[in-house]
């Protein structure tokens, strides 16, 4: 039997990479799904690709800056499916790189808004709606990246993704009692648009590569099998976890 038959799950950040893939496979396994990110064509082909494998989702274009547009996410999927039981919150953004001191203002505000205001925001409205379901999934969308590996140049990155964990423990701990539970994902690198444009050379892949223990990075389609895990009942007694998928790259020495 499919491991999410009639669950009604949320996906940001859904146009591409580890998004994309994630929303369709919830659907392949039986969920309908609302998907979102910035990119409206983008996801009206997801939409498609899904329901020519007959499979149900909805796409809303929008910002997940934006409080009013995830109350609008929440109304959109009672509107469509009838309620929330998963939202798995990807969206994020490297923002900008360089040397911390030479970091604008700007730069980091927008940085910790696109990766932890935006997860705070999705999380204040997704966790009413599984309420009303009697319980749930929330998933959030981290990195090794300033948990288990500190990288020059990427500061306000860092910074935003190690706030998801404390914001997953702090849901976790909050709302286990009434049978939500919360997790955070740590993917190592993977084969994203995103990726591509820190790697920059095959020669950069090729270290980025190097510096995981199975040598390889990995697809969009494995981190989503991880997801998968945590939005299943397989994961029934799992919550308040950051949860390395990562090749390897957070022992790794060789």
């Amino acid at each position: 039997m499919p491991a999410l038959i009639n669950k009604i799950a949320l996906v940001t950040g859904a146009s591409s990479g580890i998004g994309r893939a994630t929303a369709k496979l919830f659907a392949a396994e039986g969920a309908h799904v609302v998907v979102t990110a910035r990119r409206h064509e983008e996801l009206e082909k997801l939409v498609a690709e899904i329901a020519a494998s007959g499979g149900k989702a909805m796409a809303l274009a929008g910002d997940v800056k934006d409080e009013a547009f995830a109350q609008s996410l929440i109304a959109a999927a009672i509107r469509s499916f009838g309620g929330l039981d998963i939202a798995f919150n990807n969206a994020g953004a490297l923002g900008e790189m360089g040397p911390t001191t030479h970091v604008s203002l700007n730069g980091w505000t927008d940085t910790i808004e696109t990766n932890l205001t935006s997860a705070f925001l999705g999380a204040k409205y997704q966790i009413p709606a599984m309420l009303d379901r009697g319980g749930g999934s929330l998933i959030f969308t981290s990195s090794f990246v300033g948990y288990t590996a500190g990288m020059p140049g990427v500061a306000a990155y860092a910074a935003s993704k190690a706030g998801l964990i404390g914001l997953t423990q702090a849901l976790a701990a909050e709302f286990g009692p009434r049978g939500i539970r919360v997790n955070a994902i740590l993917p190592g690198g993977t084969d994203t648009a995103a990726a591509q444009a820190m790697i920059g050379t095959p020669e950069g892949r090729a270290f980025v590569e190097g510096l995981h223990a199975l040598k390889r990075i990995s697809t969009p389609e494995e981190i989503a099998k991880s997801v998968l895990y945590l939005a299943s009942d397989a994961s029934s007694f799992t919550t308040g976890t950051a949860m390395l998928v990562d090749g390897g790259v957070s022992i790794n020495r060789t």
